[in-house]
């Protein structure tokens, strides 16, 4: 698409076509006070549009005339945006073409981007805030892919958490379509040759190899994300060992070395539950698969992070109510040293880590206080044992001499204390049954 055939394109009413005198009106001649970001496109602004007697806020992105993307990327992400409205994609308010400038005019995004909370300001995100973010992504990207209502999906080409939006209410945008491409939709193995272009880090090596750009190559970077959200680090971080600076790398050799707590940003730790994690890494780590066949797709994925939030709720829900803390001092501990290794899981008796964490069979000698618990409950059952046993023997002696009176007695004494014994087990089963729902649910 060149900018000559571009600037003509056939324009739906809900994007204008500014001048420059409005452009300058609203940025106050481009006051630097009014910058809200910077990047490869070029310097973007935060303004005021008007519309009539309609006044709101805008961010305007100005092209940079020493910028590596220029006309075709503007064009382009004119020409994408002005087809598509999703819930989950940066609205294009209107673009200006006038005097050499070249300026897109969207709607304002108040808590700016993903990164930015993640890296720059550390803002403390919830395990369940950042998943519905992921699925907000997830959606956008589904519907660019096989939902757009057009001849053809759209592959983004550049997902990474710069280009993703929070809305006043933290809602995902995705943002920056310069680098788009249009793609025929119902035929997975399609690809689009052309120069390879992304952002390192998040570039999907198959792509890079071959230059065959598919909708699996935005499910790659997609899966970068979702590690990036997870643990807190970017996807090129030099705070890791030489060999990790890839984020990918050092995530996928954590999990094959089943050590998937290592990953785990620090701020979620005691929000998330291990089953929540473990889904939740599985799906992350079937995004960022070498053959691109074997990756899931967008709705795939939209669906399995539903699923992670739908247990993530559910077993927060049973749990929070009742005091418990998901990982702590109280109920269910995250079962690992700050330090990454695994230790001991002091739980109460009748719950035992399981599946993603293995069986804790072993308590630390220092536990006394455990292991007074364990000695007093094993003491209690000898003891329940003992007199059960003694009231079977006087059932024998009876039968034996053939006493009658004596055996209804003893039938008697024994038939009311397994009657006390069986409720006493129901109340205790009922009581351990729901607490092992809980943690089946959270494990």
């Amino acid at each position: 698409m060149d900018a000559e055939s571009s600037s003509s394109i056939e324009l739906p009413q809900q994007c204008r076509q500014l001048t420059i005198s409005e452009i300058h009106l609203a940025t106050r001649n481009f006051d630097e006070s009014l910058i809200i970001g910077r990047g490869g496109f070029g310097i973007v602004y935060k303004g005021t549009i008007t519309n009539g007697e309609t006044h709101f806020i805008a961010a305007i992105k100005r092209l940079d005339s020493t910028s590596n993307q220029g006309a075709l990327e503007f064009w382009a992400e004119v020409a994408i945006l002005t087809k598509l409205r999703h819930c989950h994609l940066v609205p294009l308010i209107g673009y200006c073409n006038d005097r050499q400038e070249m300026i897109l005019v969207y709607e304002y995004m108040p808590h700016g981007s993903l990164e930015d909370h993640l890296h720059k300001f550390q803002t403390n995100l919830p395990w369940v805030q950042r998943l519905k973010i992921c699925i907000g992504v997830a959606r956008g990207l589904d519907y660019l892919h096989t939902g757009t209502g057009i001849k053809h999906g759209v592959i983004h080409r550049d997902v990474k958490s710069s280009n993703i939006l929070l809305d006043e209410s933290w809602n995902a945008k995705i943002s920056d379509f310069g680098l788009s491409k249009l793609g025929p939709i119902n035929q997975p193995s399609t690809y689009v040759n052309t120069v390879v272009k992304g952002t390192f880090g998040y570039l999907d090596p198959d792509y890079f190899t071959t230059g065959r750009l598919t909708r699996k190559s935005d499910v790659y970077a997609f899966g970068v994300v979702l590690f990036e959200v997870l643990s807190g680090k970017r996807a090129v971080d030099k705070s890791l060992d030489e060999e990790h600076w890839g984020l990918v790398r050092w995530a996928q050799e954590s999990i094959k070395e089943d050590k998937l707590e290592q990953i785990v940003d620090s701020n979620i730790r005691e929000g998330i539950m291990p089953k929540s994690l473990k889904e939740f890494a599985r799906i992350a780590d079937s995004c960022l698969d070498s053959n691109p066949k074997q990756r899931p797709t967008m709705a795939e994925v939209v669906v399995c992070l539903e699923s992670v939030l739908a247990l993530q709720e559910k077993v927060g829900n049973k749990l929070h109510p009742s005091g418990m803390r998901i990982f702590g001092n109280k109920g269910l501990m995250f079962p690992f040293r700050s330090n990454g290794e695994k230790s001991a899981c002091p739980l109460s008796i009748t719950h035992l880590v399981r599946g993603g964490w293995n069986t804790y069979r072993n308590y630390n000698e220092g536990k006394s206080k455990l292991k007074s618990e364990m000695i007093s409950h094993q003491e209690k059952i000898v003891n329940q044992l003992k007199q059960t046993y003694d009231d079977s023997q006087l059932v024998k002696i009876a039968k034996g001499q053939k006493h009658m009176k004596a055996l209804e007695e003893s039938l008697g004494l024994v038939s009311k204390k397994l009657s006390e014994e069986k409720n006493r087990i129901v109340k205790d089963r009922k009581q351990q049954y729901h607490e092992k729902n809980m943690e089946d649910d959270a494990l």
